[in-house]
C-alpha cells in the first residue's frame, strides 16, 4: 500500500513537472494532470492539498535532484557552470519550470525550501572560498553565484530574434562561450567596489 501511494505520487509529479513546464501554475490543468499521471484529481489534493503545492513539490524533486547531480565546485566555477548547462540542455523543461517559478510564485512564504537550503549552502561555501583566498572577491558571493547561475541558463532565454543566429551554432560553442565568460568573472582583479 505504501510502495502504490509512493508511487503514485512520483507519477503525478513527473506528470505535474510536464503540465507545469508548458502552461505555468495559472494555466495548468489539474484534470490533465490526473489523466497523465493516470491517476485522478482527488489524489491531487489528498497527496499535495492544492496545484500550487504540487508544483512545490515538482520543483522540490527538480532542485534536489540537479543539486544531487552537480554540486556546486568553488574550485572549478567554469566546469560547474558547464555540468549546468548540459544539464539545461538534456531537459529543456527545467529552464521553463524556473521561470514559472520566478513568475508566479513570489518571495516569502512560498518559497521552496529546498532551492533556499541549496542556494544557502552554495553562497557558504563560495564565501569561504573567498576567504581562503581560492577564489576572487571581486564580487560578493551572492553576486558571482547569481552570475554563474543566469550564464548557466543562457541558452535557454535567447530572444527569438537570435534564435536563427544561435540556431547554427553547436552545442559545444555554446559550452565554451558560457565556461569562458565565467572563467572571465574569474580574473577581474577586485579594484572596483561592488
Amino acid at each position: 500500500m505504501i510502495r502504490d501511494a509512493q508511487a503514485t505520487k512520483r507519477r503525478l509529479v513527473e506528470a505535474a513537472a510536464e503540465e507545469f513546464s508548458a502552461y505555468g501554475i495559472a494555466g495548468a490543468r489539474v484534470d490533465r494532470i490526473a489523466a497523465a499521471s493516470r491517476s485522478n484529481k482527488a489524489q491531487i489534493y489528498h497527496y499535495f492539498g492544492s496545484k500550487e503545492r504540487l508544483f512545490d513539490a515538482v520543483m522540490t524533486s527538480v532542485v534536489s535532484e540537479t543539486a544531487g547531480k552537480i554540486p556546486i565546485d568553488v574550485d572549478d566555477l567554469p566546469g560547474y557552470a558547464g555540468r549546468l548547462f548540459d544539464c539545461y540542455e538534456d531537459s529543456p523543461r527545467i529552464a521553463r519550470l524556473a521561470t514559472w517559478y520566478r513568475l508566479e510564485r513570489t518571495l516569502g512564504p512560498n518559497q521552496i525550501d529546498v532551492l533556499s537550503d541549496t542556494i544557502r549552502d552554495e553562497l557558504d561555501q563560495i564565501r569561504r572560498a573567498q576567504e581562503a583566498g581560492t577564489l576572487p572577491s571581486s564580487y560578493r558571493p551572492a553576486d558571482l553565484l547569481n552570475l554563474v547561475l543566469h550564464l548557466s541558463f543562457l541558452w535557454a532565454f535567447v530572444f527569438p530574434e537570435l534564435q536563427g543566429q544561435f540556431a547554427r551554432t553547436s552545442r559545444s560553442h555554446r559550452r565554451r562561450v558560457l565556461t569562458d565568460a565565467v572563467k572571465a568573472l574569474l580574473t577581474q582583479d577586485g579594484t572596483e567596489d561592488h
